[in-house]
């Protein structure tokens, strides 16, 4: 987790992009940082792009933006 810039929040694997590895990793990283199992997580856009968006499942907004702000300290 490296923190927030211009709204979204900035995460970075080691994972090489190739073959969805790096995807697989960025959930695992969000899975363990929001405190969400990793089938809660939905890669919606950016597969293939630097710039991704993910659906979080089964938990609220007010829970993320706690959770969020705890990490971002």
């Amino acid at each position: 987790m490296r923190g927030e810039q211009a709204g979204a929040l900035k995460v970075s694997v080691t994972q090489i992009a190739e073959k969805g590895k790096a995807n697989k990793a960025l959930v695992a990283v969000l899975s363990d940082a929001l405190d969400v199992r990793k089938s809660q997580l939905e890669l919606v856009a950016g597969a293939t792009a630097g710039d991704k968006q993910f659906l979080v499942r089964g938990t609220t907004v007010e829970q993320l933006q706690r959770r969020l702000s705890e990490l971002l300290k």
